[in-house]
């Protein structure tokens, strides 16, 4: 086994190909800049004074997103990168504050822990290779014996685990402090099991307010600024770009179908004559992900998957082979390898519908036709007279910062990633390519995130301050209401004023109460005031209610005693996982971070330009 680790160095390669975030400290170019502004003293944030290069940034996401295509088996769409720049980024901001924070209140870790936790736990992925488990397990003496072998010297284990283990053991340490500050005392847990066992059944009257009527309402330029000066932070917007864009359907016929069909059924009789089921999969299923792993979706009940393949697999005896089944994805053969219950354990060959060669080829040569006339070009008369050349019609389209496009109900990849990535107004993109289509966009304006200045938000201001004096202005007819059911009775009293009375089921407070809404002032009236009495005004959101509690059951307390200890011991995990990510995003908020990632990609792109 060891000469294997030796000569193939797999262990090393692994290592390698994952880097953690804390560990990204490199004196050197990574070799992915190349020549330009962007050195490695290039600064990509300071995060309360303390730098993190450009280079730990960019060699980061390249590791992430190799090991992201090598899972999906395809490659990164530019939405995808921008992602997982936005995630390594936030990791490598939270490490930093992190590693000061461990700094701070004196957290160290002597050399004898690093032996121990470094010889009894690995890092997940020493713990996942193959070379080190038996039977598919981690195996502690395997792990062990290479550790003490002239292996791990030579390919930089050891030295890896020192790194590693002197970041990751103060870290944990210090998620244990913050983690152990959660306690789930009595009070707390009866108050969980009251949210979600005392109900209450309401009748209510809602007056909500006139959307008509909004229109015409009077608003002085004193309320809406004073409106915009109090609620800025809520405001806040992503940034939105508008384009043209056009796109190059792949039209497939019935004659594309047929033959698809027919490639399932031609390897259904493959495998029923003898082949390997996990052998054609891994060679021919368009499902990359449970190709690699021969077909295998693994094993569950029911409600996993689309209506007609969970029909086909349900039908099938264990061992058995579907014909070719139809799904918005392609046609499957299916394979159930065991069945208990419900429980199946099974495998699929995924064969998607595509175009034929001949129109497949048709299509490319159109495609690369439109991206070679409008070449990226940063003049918008170009886009025009390349789409009319070709006969297309442009659609505009809005798209969100950090977030991908859809067009028709189909995802359009890159689009949006490419309009943020500091183009120019007027430029037109590359060409996009998707299993549906080919797509190429200009880009026609472009608004920046972040608080809009009074001008641009005076609309939007302007429909919320309405809302809120028109709900204000519901409350003297509400409070007319509210007095004359308590003289008589809620239905009476709504009738005079030509109102309906509507009843609720039994809800709890956690509940999404149909008519009330959830987690707002009325669900909590609900739970406030006796049985039988009248709740109101009650001023939520979008409405003005007065209700009436008709019934109330309260959670037993006995059986609540009969569990506590059990539920101590549920809840407390999730507790201490909140209390960390409470205290991971609090000291992100709290970090006063210069980020000048826009900066690095300006200069990249200066650089791409030379």
């Amino acid at each position: 086994m060891l000469q294997t680790m030796r000569s193939r160095g797999q262990i090393f390669m692994i290592v390698m190909a994952v880097i953690f975030v804390g560990i990204f400290v490199f004196g050197e170019s990574s070799g992915l800049l190349g020549r330009g502004p962007v050195t490695t003293s290039t600064v990509v944030a300071k995060v309360n004074g303390e730098e993190i290069l450009a280079t730990e940034w960019l060699r980061a996401v390249e590791a992430r997103a190799q090991q992201v295509q090598e899972q999906r088996g395809q490659q990164l769409s530019l939405d995808d990168r921008r992602e997982l720049e936005q995630q390594v980024f936030d990791e490598l901001v939270t490490s930093v504050a992190l590693r000061q924070e461990i700094a701070r209140r004196g957290i160290t870790v002597t050399d004898d822990e690093i032996r121990q936790v470094a010889a009894a736990s690995p890092p997940p992925e020493l713990a996942q290779n193959p070379e080190l488990q038996t039977d598919g397990q981690f195996d502690p003496q395997k792990y062990r014996r290479f550790l003490s072998s002239p292996a791990a010297r030579q390919q930089g284990i050891l030295q890896y685990l020192e790194s590693y283990y002197r970041t990751e053991i103060p870290r944990q340490k210090l998620l244990t402090q913050v983690a152990t500050e959660a306690y789930a005392s009595d009070a707390r847990l009866w108050q969980l099991w009251q949210d979600q066992r005392d109900s209450a059944q309401v009748s209510f009257v809602a007056l909500r307010p006139d959307a008509a009527a909004a229109a015409s309402m009077a608003v002085s330029d004193a309320e809406l600024k004073a409106y915009y000066d109090t609620h800025q932070k809520q405001l806040e917007r992503p940034g939105r770009a508008v384009l043209s864009l056009v796109s190059i359907p792949r039209v497939v016929t019935a004659a594309d179908s047929a033959a698809a069909r027919d490639r399932a059924a031609r390897l259904r009789a493959e495998i029923a004559g003898g082949a390997k089921f996990e052998d054609v999969a891994q060679r021919e299923s368009a499902d990359s992900v449970s190709a690699r792993q021969g077909g295998d979706l693994g094993r569950g009940g029911r409600n996993r998957f689309v209506p007609p393949f969970e029909a086909a697999a349900y039908a099938l005896a264990p061992g058995q082979l579907s014909e070719p089944v139809l799904t918005q994805f392609g046609y499957h053969v299916i394979r159930v390898d065991s069945r208990a219950g419900d429980t199946l354990a099974l495998r699929h060959i995924l064969v998607p519908i595509g175009q034929s060669d001949s129109s497949a080829a048709r299509t490319d040569r159109r495609a690369d036709s439109l991206a070679n006339a409008t070449a990226s070009a940063e003049d918008p008369k170009k886009f025009d007279a390349a789409v009319r050349r070709f006969g297309l019609r442009p659609v505009r389209v809005t798209a969100f910062e950090n977030e991908p496009l859809s067009f028709a109900g189909q995802p359009v990849p890159s689009v949006s990633a490419w309009a943020f990535s500091g183009v120019a107004v007027g430029e037109s993109s590359e060409l996009y390519d998707a299993p549906n289509a080919y797509y190429l966009a200009r880009l026609d304006s472009l608004t920046k995130g972040g608080t809009p200045t009074f001008a641009q938000a005076r609309a939007e201001v302007r429909e919320l301050v309405v809302r809120e004096k028109q709900v204000q202005a519901l409350l003297p007819r509400a409070r007319q209401l509210a007095q004359a059911a308590r003289g008589g009775s809620l239905e009476a009293a709504a009738a005079a004023q030509g109102l309906t009375v509507e009843r609720t089921p039994l809800f709890s407070r956690v509940d999404l109460v149909p008519g009330l809404g959830q987690y707002n002032e009325a669900v909590g009236a609900a739970f406030s005031v006796p049985q039988g009495q009248i709740a109101g005004p009650v001023a939520a959101r979008d409405a003005v209610y007065v209700l009436r509690v008709d019934r109330r059951v309260a959670a037993d307390k006995g059986a609540w005693q009969a569990q506590k200890s059990a539920q101590r011991q549920q809840v407390t995990p999730a507790l201490r996982q909140a209390r960390v990510r409470d205290f991971l995003a609090d000291l992100r908020a709290s970090a006063k971070v210069d980020d000048r990632r826009e900066a690095v990609r300006a200069a990249q792109r200066r650089q791409s330009a030379t």
